[in-house]
């Protein structure tokens, strides 16, 4: 077992997490990248991250997207793997219940923000992480558009990992795919 395996499984034990969890999810480990770069500004003015390859395909999709007359807007990138424990950690602090917490939020190690490859998605007009977003242009435009820049999104309704549909989350499988025109 790897340090960073160690580092997993003793967060999910702190955490009161299944070691079954994975397993049970089918989610596969997700680790951090050797090297990430600054893509901008998320919508709350902080400096977000992609792994190289996935940044250049995010740039290249945002910019396709702008030039159809459609915005793209960052709300979350690369996230470590205790950044995303301190997310848990939080949520469990005002009292919301572990459960309710891993239907939202994928358990440290396991979040496809780890790898630097996914990316939540936002437009303006419409609150920021919420089912809304299936409702926009935007939306629309990533549904017919994302697959050409190597994107996908992750979790649509009833997916097997027992994450609630997000429709603003879209991961890179990474690789740079056709790159979009």
């Amino acid at each position: 077992m790897t340090a960073y395996e160690e580092r997993i499984e003793q967060h999910l034990r702190e955490l009161g997490i299944s070691a079954s969890y994975a397993a049970d999810r089918d989610l596969p480990l997700c680790t951090e990248p050797p090297d990430v770069v600054l893509v901008g500004l998320d919508i709350f003015g902080r400096a977000r991250h992609l792994e190289p390859a996935t940044a250049q395909q995010w740039g290249r999709m945002r910019d396709a997207a702008k030039a159809d007359g459609i915005e793209l807007l960052l709300v979350s990138a690369f996230r470590s793997v205790d950044y995303q424990r301190a997310i848990i950690d939080r949520k469990l602090a005002q009292g919301i219940p572990l459960e309710d917490i891993l239907r939202i939020t994928a358990a440290p190690g396991y979040s496809e923000h780890h790898t630097g490859r996914a990316v939540d998605i936002a437009t303006r007009g419409c609150a920021p992480l919420t089912e809304a977003f299936d409702a926009t242009d935007a939306f629309a435009w990533l549904t017919a558009n994302a697959g050409r820049f190597g994107f996908s999104m992750t979790y649509p309704r009833n997916n097997r990992h027992g994450i609630v549909y997000e429709p603003w989350h879209w991961a890179s499988r990474g690789g740079d795919e056709s790159g979009g025109p």
